[in-house]
């Protein structure tokens, strides 16, 4: 089980995600858990439910889904190669990201089947790690990070996701 990470081990606006896995967890398993329940929510959206935004300028949940499916992939990224190497990698523009790409013209069947593979990408990475890997760090966003608290920001940045949609999509 990875031990949840101390506060000096990321970056400080990482504190609401990692504070979102609960104390005593074992994160891999919330991932896991996380993948088919987070599936089975968008998957079981119709198109018009899945394009819809809770105010004017917010993004739709196609879109929510598809930033999901890109903070992913950039956590894993930076966890793959902070375990290989201490490195400095530049930060990410989440709207930049957003803006760059047409997730609205996606079924959000094929967005919700991305997710999954990207998920189970994920977890194959995350548990390959030893504890020499997860005790590894690296610079993003011009902040330390460790690997092992790549791994919680990643599944709180979900569950974070999963609250806003509770609260003001559904």
């Amino acid at each position: 089980m990875i031990s949840k990470p101390k506060s000096d081990d990321y970056a400080p606006y990482a504190a609401g995600y990692v504070n979102l896995v609960p104390d005593g967890a074992d994160v891999l398993q919330v991932l896991a858990d996380n993948q088919a329940s987070t599936y089975k929510l968008f998957h079981g959206l119709t198109e018009e439910q899945a394009m819809h935004a809770y105010a004017e300028g917010k993004w739709t949940l196609k879109e929510v889904l598809g930033h999901m499916i890109d903070t992913e992939r950039v956590f894993s990224f930076r966890a793959f190669v902070f375990s290989r190497e201490d490195i400095s990698l530049p930060g990410f523009d989440q709207d930049t990201y957003v803006n760059s790409t047409d997730f609205n013209s996606r079924s959000i069947q094929s967005l919700a089947d991305e997710f999954r593979a990207v998920r189970e990408a994920t977890l194959f990475l995350y548990r390959s790690f030893s504890p020499g890997q997860l005790a590894c760090s690296g610079v993003a966003s011009g902040a330390l990070v460790k690997v092992a608290a790549l791994v919680y920001i990643t599944a709180g940045h979900e569950l974070y996701h999963l609250n806003i949609i509770k609260e003001r999509y559904l």
